[in-house]
């Protein structure tokens, strides 16, 4: 009966595309009854905006296919199961906020989250400037009076992480070099520990406040200060692998978009994917794009002018994470790169944000950052030279033993100052449902995991709630 009643659909899905005139030089009209499929909403990206996505509409009784790159869904999320001690090793993303929508995610999937405190976390820090190996002093200022005085300029912004729904005009404040904006207010003493948690934002006190402030949030304040929350199985993908059984054939893995025709008269959107299976047509009412809005990303969807306009204005940063052996490195220790030579102690990018000792003896993350990309081989290359000036500190490492590696870029997308005074965001948030479109990938709110479910959430209840 149900392959009666998906052949039946396919038919109706071939019958109207032949009606249809297509905008964009994709005819879905010739493709075979058992190529197509009708679905409420067809997504295309896995990472953590697609796949939040795709089980809450499912829980709002609405049908979805998710069309996902990788071979697994989760985007940053990456875990190493160890051969040598059984553990999971997360490398990619670690923490959650404790925030109710967090842990009501994890829940539905019947998983165990606890409290852990990453600034008492059981890890000796190192200040080591990784160019030399020289030792690096403490940081400047006094934090916990710094992040008090950083708090009450959030609490400027209450709605800072809903989105960028920005005040007009836009508080000149937001629109400040962070380095300026630490001046102003004197919040010396936190430029350290934002720089430790934002990692991938580049040269923080080259970028505007507004992108700071949205990515060290309240939210990450208090988490930072009195807990985060992760599995109790210290297994991230935890989450995206129980996502993946539950989505089923809807999950679209090795998977790309071929083209789109998206029309303001036609009543679907047409979705022509390259799957293992071979070419498949997917006929939907709406259409979620989770993937970073840059007109590199975007190959085969058939953009208007708006949207590229919009699109082609975003730069970026780059960001790399690794997870390797390295014989003689201590355990239970975190490198922090710093330098003796510049502001704030930041070290000039490209560079290792740090080098940390995971839970399993034998293994140690790598976290990097670049403005301009670069290639596994450059990367692996300043991890290596940089792992090697711990020598100079008196460390008898070896080359580390790369056993993983992601490359996680385009990471942050921003635009200048101008562009945002211009009407930027409010000419970009004027996309969501534009040729039944809606954008929800962390470009559209912050890169951290609960703000991301919490900007999708409300983006679906307003558009999908009767």
């Amino acid at each position: 009966m149900r392959f009666l009643i998906a052949k039946a659909l396919s038919l109706a899905v071939v019958a109207v595309s032949r009606a249809i005139t297509p905008h964009s030089g994709f005819d879905p009209s010739k493709f075979q009854p058992h190529e197509a499929i009708t679905r409420n909403v067809c997504i295309i990206g896995g990472g953590s905006a697609g796949t939040y996505a795709a089980i809450r509409l499912r829980q709002m009784n609405q049908s979805v296919v998710v069309i996902e790159k990788e071979n697994r869904l989760g985007g940053h999320v990456n875990t190493y199961d160890d051969p040598v001690t059984g553990a999971a090793i997360d490398y990619g993303v670690l923490y959650y906020e404790d925030l109710p929508w967090v842990r009501d995610y994890f829940n539905h999937f019947g998983i165990a989250l606890e409290r852990v405190s990453v600034l008492g976390q059981q890890l000796t820090q190192r200040r080591v400037d990784l160019r030399t190996g020289t030792p690096v002093g403490p940081a400047e200022g006094n934090m916990l009076l710094a992040l008090a005085s950083y708090a009450g300029q959030l609490l400027k912004y209450p709605d800072l992480n809903s989105g960028f729904n920005l005040p007009e005009p836009v508080p000149p404040d937001l629109l400040l070099p962070f380095g300026e904006f630490v001046k102003k207010y004197k919040l010396e003493g936190v430029v350290d520990i934002i720089a430790t948690f934002n990692q991938g934002a580049g040269d923080i006190l080259q970028q505007l406040t507004l992108y700071m402030m949205k990515y060290f949030g309240l939210d990450v304040l208090q988490g930072a200060l009195s807990g985060f929350l992760q599995p109790t199985t210290h297994n991230n993908s935890q989450l995206y692998g129980a996502a993946r059984n539950e989505l089923g054939e809807d999950a679209w893995l090795n998977s790309t978009v071929v083209a789109t025709h998206r029309h303001e008269d036609d009543e679907w959107v047409y979705v022509l994917a390259k799957t293992p299976a071979g070419q498949r047509l997917v006929r939907a009412k709406r259409l979620i794009i989770a993937i970073p809005p840059r007109l590199d990303m975007l190959h085969g969807i058939d953009l208007d002018e708006t949207e590229r306009d919009l699109f082609g204005q975003f730069s970026n940063t780059c960001y790399y994470n690794a997870l390797a052996r390295i014989p003689g490195i201590p355990e239970k220790i975190q490198f922090l790169n710093r330098a003796n030579d510049t502001l704030y102690q930041l070290p000039p990018m490209p560079a290792v944000y740090i080098i940390s000792h995971t839970r399993s003896p034998n293994l140690t993350t790598i976290l990097y950052g670049s403005k301009e990309h670069m290639t596994e081989e450059q990367v692996k290359s300043n991890m290596t030279r940089s792992v090697l000036q711990l020598r100079n500190a008196g460390i008898p490492v070896q080359a580390p033993e790369f056993l993983r590696y992601s490359d996680h870029s385009p990471f942050l997308l921003t635009v200048p100052a101008e562009a945002i005074r211009n009407g930027f965001y409010r000419n970009l948030n004027d996309l969501q449902g534009h040729l039944s479109t809606y954008y929800m990938s962390a470009t559209f709110n912050t890169h951290d995991s609960a703000q991301i479910w919490r900007f999708v959430d409300g983006l679906l209840r307003a558009h999908w709630t009767p």
